[in-house]
């Protein structure tokens, strides 16, 4: 039984379309995900971003913060590898859900007015790549057909 569930996992017929989608999106959420957790490429770090989760009311601030930024790093270079795809995607969807109904969709759309529709198009891409797995090229791919 738990083979099968691992099998379901990793098992994927997207082809190579979906390592077009994972890495350009694995790699924006893992640079998201090092701002929130690092400070790197110009963010704030747990300390700055949690404070900002906590004056939005996600509290926490901290926790929240690091689940983001974790769930992002990490889900991220996850996505870029092709590694547990499917759950790395579950993962950011939520993510990307929490961000488009606490943060952004109160701006309307669009990005210039702090909008979701960045938020949105990672949505996408994540659910996509939920229900499609990673395709060929990808770790998951490989242990797939360890697992047959």
């Amino acid at each position: 039984m738990a083979t099968s569930i691992v099998q379901k996992i990793l098992s994927s017929n997207a082809g190579f379309a979906a390592l077009a989608l994972r890495v350009p999106v694995g790699i924006i959420f893992a640079a998201h995900g090092a701002q929130k957790l690092f400070g790197w490429f110009g963010g704030y770090g747990l300390e700055g971003t949690g404070g900002w989760m906590d004056s939005i009311g996600l509290s926490p601030g901290i926790v929240m913060a690091f689940l983001a930024g974790a769930a992002e790093f990490f889900g991220g270079i996850a996505l870029v590898l092709g590694l547990l795809t499917r759950p790395a995607a579950l993962a950011l969807s939520i993510a990307m859900l929490v961000a488009i109904f606490a943060v952004h969709f109160q701006n309307g759309l669009f990005m210039s007015n702090n909008g979701y529709e960045f938020g949105l198009a990672l949505l996408a891409s994540s659910v996509s790549l939920l229900f499609s797995g990673a395709g060929k090229a990808s770790v998951d791919s490989l242990l797939a057909k360890r697992f047959n």
